[in-house]
């Protein structure tokens, strides 16, 4: 739900209006994914959200001043509503007061992986990394699929297909208040501490002046999205997923065993979705270009302007690897194969992008979003497909992999 505005006179020299959001109801928190109708707050900037922390924790360790900075990074990059995030967080840690089983130094800020009786859950690198694991525990949660997660505890209960069934019972964008009820499903406070938390902020610092706006300006100002997507962990190519063994039969409470879940009878169908800014990508026909087979476990590293994509586990247990460095028109005259890749910004719309790499003719079906296709294709193009040109735009998926199997039969 979007916050809705009311306007405020105050009273001074001038008669001004000042636009602030009220917060949603608990029993009504906000979607998880960000869309046209569903922004993050316009006030809720890493500034005032760190004023607002310092409020209740004068004793703030000085290393989490640009913890706002990395939620606002990794949310956006992410398509999150990445304030409430921050509002999860702070009811989770106790303001950064760190009073139950996960400690400081863990970087952890969701509790992913405190089960309870003593178990500290997971331990992550640096603070960065941490809000990474939190945003895209969040994502798993919206029905997202998150390729490659930071976090173990997001990596399994994919795999296993623990939130699978609850999702499906959707037919709307999944919220925080539904999130929160299966977070912690033994608790009828957790959705109201959320809010309570949100509602404090938004009527508090929401109406006060930003005391650091400069963070706005170093993270938009020089790149912003991009630059997060830059420094995250990067997107692997998507794979068939194990059945769980039989014996982890019963889904257990979220708060103790989301690690646990019913057993499956066929493989996960794999998907390649992700909001980030560095796509998944998938390469559909790896045997056409006589590629050597790899080990199972996929991966896409990033260096400078060249990617290496290796994709394993693809349907009917094929496994191939493939460097895509910057594209080389073919020799004239020069005979050569083609490949037809997907890849994902997450979007509904798809591009066909056509890269020809040294004789190799590679066409990457690329969903975007509505609004910014240019943009995402462009990105793309300079990241994965240099010298490439779009040659079609496509309302969906699978009419543009149609096309380009026509234009690559070998496929």
């Amino acid at each position: 739900m979007t916050c809705r505005f009311r306007p405020r006179l105050i009273a001074g020299a001038a008669l001004s209006v000042f636009l602030v959001p009220v917060a949603a109801s608990a029993a009504n928190l906000p979607p998880i994914r960000t869309s046209a109708s569903n922004t993050v707050a316009e006030c809720a900037t890493p500034g005032r959200l760190m004023a607002f922390l310092k409020e209740r924790n004068p004793k703030l360790d000085p290393r989490y001043d640009d913890l706002g900075s990395h939620y606002m990074r990794h949310g956006e990059a992410l398509g999150v509503r990445w304030d409430y995030a921050f509002f999860q967080m702070i009811l989770e840690t106790g303001h950064l007061t760190y009073k139950g089983d996960v400690k400081a130094d863990q970087n952890n800020f969701a509790g992913l992986g405190a089960t309870g009786k003593g178990a500290r859950g997971e331990r992550f690198p640096d603070i960065s990394t941490g809000v990474r694991a939190h945003i895209e525990h969040i994502v798993m949660y919206s029905g997202e699929r998150v390729e490659s997660p930071v976090a173990e505890r997001t990596r399994n209960i994919q795999d296993w297909g623990v939130l699978t069934s609850w999702q499906k019972g959707f037919s709307r964008p999944i919220t925080y208040a539904d999130l929160a009820k299966k977070w912690a499903p033994g608790s009828r406070r957790y959705t109201r501490d959320v809010q309570t938390i949100a509602t404090r902020f938004f009527e508090g610092p929401c109406r006060q002046p930003d005391p650091r706006p400069d963070l706005i300006a170093e993270i938009r100002g020089t790149g912003g999205q991009a630059d997060a997507a830059k420094s995250a962990p990067p997107a692997a190519a998507v794979s068939a997923l194990p059945s769980v063994p039989a014996d982890l039969a019963a889904a257990a409470p979220e708060t103790k065993a989301e690690a646990l879940a019913v057993a499956k009878t066929e493989p996960i169908a794999p998907t390649v979705q992700t909001a980030s800014m560095s796509p998944s990508v998938t390469l559909l026909n790896p045997s056409a270009a006589g590629e050597p087979v790899q080990a199972v476990g996929a991966s896409v590293s990033v260096v400078e302007d060249q990617a290496t994509v290796e994709v394993a586990a693809l349907p009917g247990g094929a496994a191939a690897g493939a460097a895509m460095a910057p594209q080389k028109e073919a020799p004239p005259g020069a005979k050569g194969s083609c490949r037809v890749w997907t890849a994902s910004y997450g979007g509904s719309k798809a591009i066909i992008i056509k890269a020809v790499q040294e004789t190799t003719t590679n066409y990457t079906v690329l969903d975007v979003n509505e609004g910014a296709e240019k943009r995402e294709a462009d990105a793309y193009i300079n990241a994965y497909a240099k010298g490439g040109t779009s040659v079609g735009e496509f309302s969906s998926q699978s009419q543009a992999l149609e096309k380009a199997f026509e234009l690559c039969p070998e496929g």
